[in-house]
């Protein structure tokens, strides 16, 4: 990847319910990105790290038809709790299609389609994030290796091709409702989640 692609622009303290966090912007082909971070990093530390791909219906409306909000949540929760920690935030709406594909999807799922299905059904790919900034964020951020927040085993071999060791894992098991239970079948039987 050409690091010249992603550049970090600013920080900021970002004082949440959490605690407070560093907010850092990166830009990565046009597209802001956002870095919290709490606690000092060294270049041997194993960093507790989120990768959370943008979205807006569960992170900011609530929405039960996810689980991204609460597991945002609990990114944030383990962090403060451990007193270091980083969650990369990739403003790929909707697993890389945006906001109006994706309420289009939510219409299909509405009609009976499941999540991997309703992306095919709109000409998308089921997944079609991205993850090419990763190596210049880590890089910038002084971590090349970490624990990772997550159940999706292609986000781990994706932040691995960018260079960063994932040591650890650490299950997210959060955020289940009646009105997400086949959001979360299609999880496990479609995209292969782990438990």
């Amino acid at each position: 990847m050409n690091n010249k692609q992603t550049q970090f622009i600013t920080k900021a303290k970002l004082p949440t319910s959490y605690g407070e966090f560093e907010i850092y912007v990166f830009e990565h082909q046009g597209q802001e990105h956002l870095v919290l971070t709490q606690g000092e990093f060294t270049t041997d530390d194993v960093i507790l790290t989120r990768v959370h791909s943008e979205c807006l219906t569960g992170d900011g409306l609530f929405s039960l038809r996810c689980d991204c909000g609460p597991q945002l949540a609990f990114a944030m929760d383990q962090i403060a709790k451990a007193g270091k920690g980083m969650i990369v935030y990739l403003r790929q709406e909707g697993r890389g299609i945006g906001l109006t594909e994706k309420i289009k999807a939510y219409h299909l799922q509405d009609q009976g389609f499941d999540t991997f299905d309703a992306n095919v059904q709109l000409g998308h790919l089921p997944d079609g994030r991205n993850y090419d900034m990763l190596e210049a964020v880590f890089e910038h951020m002084g971590v090349s290796q970490i624990k990772l927040m997550t159940n999706n085993p292609d986000k781990i071999s994706a932040i691995e091709s960018q260079g960063v060791k994932v040591v650890d894992r650490m299950p997210v098991k959060v955020g289940h409702n009646p009105h997400n239970q086949n959001y979360l079948n299609t999880k496990r039987e479609k995209f292969l989640h782990l438990d």
